[in-house]
C-alpha cells in the first residue's frame, strides 16, 4: 500500500495516477508564509463553497506551526482526518471528501464537504397507516441512522458501518441494542457481510440472498422496512437492523413469517381491532391462494363441492366457454398480471386510466365474446385484492398460487391438499440465525403467540419474543 511521500508533486501526481477520471480536478494555492497547499476533489459531488469558506480561505492566512495537527486545527470544517495511505485518499476523494496535500508533510488531511443530494423525509407510499408516526426512511444512511438515533437515546445502541462492494464501497450501518441482542447474531450477520464479494450494491435487496440461510428458496428469510419506528421496535426486541447506504429500505434479522401479518398501526389501535385485522390479514391471504385452484378442481373432479344453485349458475356461464377450466383461469390470471405490471411501469395518471381500461372494457368484452366466464373473472379479481392484504408477501405468494392453480388442474383436491402439506412442512424446517421461520406456532412458544395472529394489550406484552433469545429478556416493568 503506497504512502504520501511529503513531495507535493510527487503525490499530487500519484493520487491523480490513481483517479485519472477528468472530473477529478485539483486546486493549488499558496499560504500567507508561502507554504504551497493543493486540494483535490471530486468535482459533482464536493461543496465547493464550503471546501472555499472551511478550508481553503483559512489556509490563505494562515502563518503558524508547519505540522499536520496546526494546519488541521486551523481548517473550520468539523469533520476532519488525518490519512497518509494513498488508496484510502483516493476512496475518500470517490466519497465526495476533499484531500488536502501540502509541502513537506507525509500526511493528508481529509475535509468533510461532500455534496448531500436527498430528498425529503416523508410517508412511505408501500406502508401507508392511518394512526402513528409518518416518517419513513430515504436514501442517505446518515440521515437514516439519525432517524434512528432519535427514538433510541440510549448508549447502548451500537451503529457500525461495514463497507460492502468492490467498487460501490457501499457504508452498511449495522444496528442494534448491547445487552438485548444476541451476540453471535451480532456476529454472524458482519461475518457474512464481510464474506460479500460483489461489485455494486445499489440496493438492500441486494443482500438478502447473501444473509439468507436458503439462498435460493421461495420463502423470504430477512425483514423489511420503510418506517424507523417498526425498525427501532424490532431492534428492541432484539434484532439486527441493517441500514444500506442509497436505499430506503432497512433489513432486519432474525425474520418471522409473523411479522408480515403485522402492521405498525395494530400497536396504535385497540387490540381487539388489531386482532381482527390480523385475521383478516391471514384469512385473505390463504382465499387469494387456493380459491382459485378450488375453483378449477372443483370443476374438474368434484361438483359436489358447489351447492346446487350455485353449480346452475356456474354451469350456464361456462357452457360456451372454448377453453377447459385450468386454461381459462390461467388466462385470466396472465392477463391480471400483465395489467399489473404494466399499471406499475407506466406514469402514473396513464396506469390509472389503463387499470380501469383492463377492469371494464377488457373483463366485459371477454364475457360477452365467451371467451372467459363471469364467475372466473371474479375469483380472479378477488383474489388479486386478496393478495395485497399481505403486501410484503406478493411476489412469493403469486408464484404459490400459480402452483397450486397448476396442481388442481392436473391431479385436483388432493393434489392441493399434498403441495399444501409439503409447503407446511418446508417453513417449518427453515430457520435462520437460530430463528424458527414459523415461530412461535413452531415450535409453539406460550407468551409469544399473545403478539402474533391475536395481539393482547401492552400490559400482557412484559417479555421479549422468547424465539429471538435475548439475553434481557424484560421490556415492560
Amino acid at each position: 500500500m503506497k504512502n504520501i511521500t511529503g513531495n507535493l508533486k510527487k503525490d499530487t501526481d500519484a493520487l491523480k495516477k490513481l483517479l485519472p477520471a477528468e472530473d477529478i480536478l485539483t486546486f493549488s494555492f499558496v499560504s500567507q508564509d508561502g507554504l504551497a497547499f493543493t486540494v483535490v476533489y471530486a468535482d459533482p459531488i464536493c461543496d465547493k463553497e464550503l471546501l472555499g469558506e472551511q478550508l481553503i480561505r483559512p489556509l490563505l492566512h494562515y502563518s503558524g506551526e508547519k505540522s499536520a495537527d496546526m494546519i488541521a486545527k486551523s481548517i473550520t470544517s468539523p469533520e476532519i482526518r488525518l490519512q497518509n495511505s494513498m488508496e484510502k485518499l483516493a476512496e475518500e476523494v470517490l466519497a465526495g471528501n476533499p484531500v488536502l496535500l501540502w509541502e513537506g508533510m507525509d500526511e493528508a488531511v481529509v475535509c468533510g464537504t461532500k455534496k448531500m443530494f436527498v430528498r425529503a423525509i416523508a410517508e412511505p407510499s408501500t406502508d401507508v397507516a392511518v394512526k402513528g408516526p409518518r416518517e419513513g426512511f430515504i436514501e442517505d444512511v446518515k440521515i437514516n441512522t439519525s432517524l434512528v438515533r432519535r427514538r433510541l437515546k440510549t448508549g447502548e445502541l451500537k451503529i457500525e458501518n461495514v463497507e460492502v462492494g468492490r467498487r460501490s464501497k457501499t457504508v452498511v450501518a449495522v444496528c442494534y441494542l448491547e445487552g438485548t441482542t444476541v451476540k453471535r447474531t451480532v456476529e454472524d450477520v458482519k461475518k457474512k457481510l464481510g464474506e460479500i464479494d460483489i461489485d455494486i450494491v445499489p440496493d438492500s435487496s441486494y443482500l438478502t440472498h447473501f444473509l439468507s440461510s436458503r439462498p435460493y428458496s421461495l420463502v423470504k428469510q430477512v425483514g423489511t422496512t420503510e418506517k424507523p419506528d417498526i425498525f427501532c421496535a424490532k431492534i428492541a426486541e432484539g434484532r439486527v437492523g441493517l441500514i444500506v447506504d442509497g436505499s430506503p429500505i432497512a433489513l432486519t434479522l432474525p425474520y418471522l413469517l409473523i411479522e408480515d401479518f403485522q402492521s405498525s398501526e395494530d400497536y396504535f389501535v385497540p387490540p381487539y381491532r388489531a386482532t381482527f385485522t390480523r385475521i383478516l390479514r391471514f384469512l385473505s391471504l390463504v382465499v387469494a391462494i387456493y380459491l382459485p385452484a378450488f375453483y378449477v378442481s372443483a370443476q374438474l373432479f368434484k361438483l359436489q363441492l358447489f351447492p346446487v344453485k350455485l353449480l346452475l349458475t356456474i354451469a350456464g356461464s361456462i357452457r360456451d366457454i372454448p377453453f377447459s377450466p385450468s386454461l381459462e383461469m390461467l388466462l385470466v390470471l396472465f392477463v391480471l398480471e400483465v395489467l399489473n405490471e404494466a399499471s406499475i411501469r407506466m406514469p402514473k395518471y396513464v396506469g390509472m386510466a389503463l387499470s380501469v381500461v383492463g377492469a371494464l372494457v377488457l373483463g366485459e368484452t371477454a364475457v360477452s365474446a365467451g371467451f372467459v366466464s363471469t364467475p372466473a373473472i371474479i375469483i380472479v379479481a378477488f383474489s388479486g385484492i386478496g393478495l395485497y392484504a399481505v403486501p410484503n408477501l406478493i411476489e412469493q405468494t403469486s408464484v404459490v398460487r400459480l402452483v397450486m392453480l397448476l396442481i388442481a388442474g392436473s391431479v385436483g383436491t388432493y393434489g392441493i391438499i399434498l403441495a399444501t402439506a409439503f409447503m407446511l412442512l418446508y417453513l417449518v424446517t427453515t430457520e435462520n440465525y437460530g430463528a424458527p421461520l414459523l415461530s412461535p406456532f413452531s415450535p409453539m412458544i406460550g407468551r409469544d403467540l399473545r403478539d402474533s395472529v391475536v395481539k393482547y394489550n401492552l400490559g400482557s406484552l412484559k417479555l421479549r419474543p422468547k424465539t429471538l433469545g435475548s439475553p434481557n429478556k424484560r421490556r415492560l416493568k
